[in-house]
Formats: C-alpha cells, sequence, structure tokens
C-alpha cells in the first residue's frame, strides 16, 4: 500500500513551513486512532516506517501522521525543539503540527480522544512541546532520545541540553509545562525510551523528562514499580491506579529508536541509521500502552 502524501489544506496556515505524510490503511473505519510520528535530524518520514509504525498501523488498524521537516527551515531536517518562535502555543513548527493533528482527525474521522505523539532526538524533543503545547489534542506520547520542554531556548543552549544535559528542578521543569498553555488537565501519559550509551543525547535527559512530567502529573519522581521488559530496566510512576510516566533504559544502546524486525507478534520495525536493532521494538509496547488494536 502506497503511502499516500497529503499537503496541509486549505483550513491551515501552517506558519511553520511543514511537509505533511499520512499512511491511512485501506478500509479504516472511523473512529480509529492517529498516532503522530516524529522524525529525527537528518531523517524524513521513512522514520515512521523505519521505527515501525506503518506496519503496525496495518496490524492494528490506526492513522500514522508524519510530519516532515524542511531544509529552508533546518539544514539538518531538525525540527525546531529549541527555539521560541516554533516552540509556543500558536506559533511556527508547534502550531503546524497541531493544524495536521486537527485535519488528520478531520478528514479521517478519527477519535480524537485517541492521538498519540512520539518521536526520535529532534522528534522526540518537539513531542515534548507538543505534549506541553497542545496537551488536550494528545491522549499520550512517546519520547525516544529526547528532551524536557523548554529545555534549551537558542541553538548554542540546545548543544549544552544534550550533552552533557542539565539539571533543572523538579517544579522548574513542571512550570515551564504550565506555562506553555492554559490547560487543567487530564495530562497525557508519557513514556520515555532512552540508551544508556548514547553520547548525542545524554541518559541525564530522560531523568529530566520523568521529572518533569511526574511534578505535571502531581507526582513523586519515584518508580511506584519497577521490573525488566525484554531484559531492560523499566520504570513506572503511577497515579490513581494508572501509568502516568514511564522510563525503559536500554542498556547499552547508542543514539537511536529501539526495534526488533521481524514477524513475532511483538516485533517491528527496520534496523538503519538511528533506527537500532536491540531486540525491543519501542513503537509495539507503546501502540499496546496506548490500547491501540481496541
Amino acid at each position: 500500500m502506497a503511502i499516500v502524501l497529503t499537503l496541509v489544506g486549505p483550513v491551515a496556515d501552517n506558519p511553520g513551513n511543514l511537509g505533511m505524510v499520512r499512511y491511512v490503511p485501506s478500509g479504516l473505519p472511523s473512529g480509529r486512532p492517529v498516532v503522530l510520528a516524529l522524525h529525527g535530524c537528518t531523517q524524513t518520514s521513512a522514520y515512521g516506517t523505519a521505527a515501525g509504525w506503518r506496519e503496525l498501523a496495518d496490524r492494528m488498524r490506526f492513522t500514522v501522521l508524519m510530519p516532515e521537516q524542511k531544509t529552508a527551515n533546518n539544514i539538518n531536517r531538525c525540527f525546531n525543539w529549541f527555539e521560541r518562535g516554533d516552540t509556543t502555543r500558536g506559533q511556527g513548527e508547534a502550531e503546524s503540527v497541531a493544524q495536521m493533528v486537527r485535519q488528520t482527525v478531520a478528514d479521517t474521522g478519527a477519535d480524537p480522544k485517541r492521538v498519540y505523539v512520539t518521536g526520535l532526538s529532534a522528534g522526540g524533543a518537539m513531542t515534548a512541546v507538543m505534549l506541553a503545547t497542545y496537551p488536550e489534542l494528545f491522549a499520550g506520547g512517546g519520547v525516544v532520545a529526547g528532551l524536557a520542554y523548554r529545555c534549551a531556548a537558542s541553538m548554542i543552549d540546545a548543544f549544552s541540553c544534550m550533552y552533557p544535559g542539565k539539571n533543572l528542578s523538579p517544579a522548574a521543569l513542571g512550570d515551564a509545562v504550565r506555562s506553555a498553555n492554559s490547560y487543567t488537565g487530564p495530562w497525557p501519559t508519557v513514556s520515555v525510551w532512552q540508551g544508556s550509551a548514547d553520547y548525542t543525547v545524554a541518559p541525564a535527559n530522560a531523568t529530566e523528562l520523568v521529572e518533569q512530567w511526574t511534578n505535571v502529573h502531581g507526582i513523586p519522581a519515584t518508580p511506584t514499580r519497577t521490573d525488566t521488559v525484554a531484559g531492560y530496566p523499566h520504570a513506572v510512576y503511577e497515579t490513581g491506579g494508572r501509568v502516568a510516566v514511564e522510563r525503559y533504559t536500554i542498556t547499552g544502546m547508542g543514539h537511536g529508536q529501539p526495534v526488533d524486525p521481524g514477524a513475532g507478534p511483538s516485533q517491528c520495525g527496520q534496523a538503519g541509521a538511528f533506527v537500532l536493532d536491540v531486540n525491543v521494538c519501542a513503537a509495539w509496547y507503546m501502540a499496546t500502552a496506548w490500547h491501540l488494536s481496541d
């Protein structure tokens, strides 16, 4: 099945000048979920296929929305997660992505309460931006090798944020999200994925993300429980008996998206540059936690 390239329609003014790719499985009924997949630097919307989202869309029956950065905006095709003009509600790239979400929900008859956002690296950082600036649009998000919202305010600042990372207080991190919108909840759930040997985006950033979103949810940054998933450490932070935040640490993994190519029930993805075969497909675990097949 071909991926359908959809240009931003007349209802959207696209202030961030982003491209838009959307995959809608053949015969998809209305009322199904939407997953927004945001690529990393040097990547394109092909990230959605490599990470496993396109095959899961066929299997679980949902739409995949894949915004594309343009070199005119960033020479390395990074989403500009560190620029205030692109990370403020109603402005720039964040507003363009929000417009695409609304349009996709309208065009496909999707369930607006079952929209999720995820991304890798700069796309992971942009995932945090979308969750902070438009929390009413998303039931949950998955940040892979990404960064906390408002960690950086310039390109130079972004590099120190990425590595070695910053150590802000949970209150300051939570305040950044609360000041980004007038939303009062319920807040999106957040899944954080990080390689322990990532020397591009330091593992400290996963800690900052956990502290940011547990603070937003009003719960301690101490796990309710811990276990292992596919042999990797997994920490869960609950509120009211449900998972609000979770963290997966992929020991020994560098910078990239975890995948597990194959035909098994929990397998998905295609290994490549910054898409790493570590015997666990992050997309499948997110999709399962989000009950996308229901």
